[in-house]
C-alpha cells in the first residue's frame, strides 16, 4: 500500500510552480500570466497545507491556505479588469506589444 507523504506534495507543488514559472516567461497573452500566477500561488498553498500537517503546526498553514485564496480572488479581479482596460485601449491583451499606458 502506497504511504502519501510530504515528499509527495511537494513534487506536486514543484511541478505547479514550474508550469507557473513556464506560464509566466513564455505567454505574450496577459491572461495566460495571470493564470501562472494563480499556479504559483496554489503551489504555495499545498506546501502551506503540507507543511501544516506533517509539521504539526495545527491549523496555521490552513488558515495561511485560506489567506492566499482570498488574495488570489482578489488579485484575480482586479488584473481582469486592468485587462479589459488595456483592451479597450489597445484592441490588444499582448504583454509585450504594451510599452506605454497613454499615447
Amino acid at each position: 500500500m502506497l504511504h502519501v507523504g510530504l515528499i509527495h506534495f511537494l513534487i506536486i507543488s514543484a511541478f505547479l510552480f514550474s508550469f507557473g514559472i513556464y506560464g509566466i516567461v513564455t505567454r505574450k497573452n496577459a491572461v495566460m500570466v495571470l493564470m501562472g500566477i494563480e499556479l504559483i500561488l496554489n503551489s504555495a498553498n499545498i506546501n502551506f497545507v503540507a507543511f501544516s500537517r506533517y509539521g504539526n503546526f495545527g491549523l496555521g498553514g490552513q488558515v495561511i491556505a485560506l489567506f492566499v485564496i482570498i488574495l488570489a480572488a482578489a488579485e484575480a479581479a482586479i488584473a481582469l479588469a486592468i485587462v479589459l482596460n488595456i483592451y479597450k485601449t489597445f484592441a490588444n491583451v499582448n504583454v509585450d506589444e504594451i510599452d506605454h499606458l497613454k499615447e
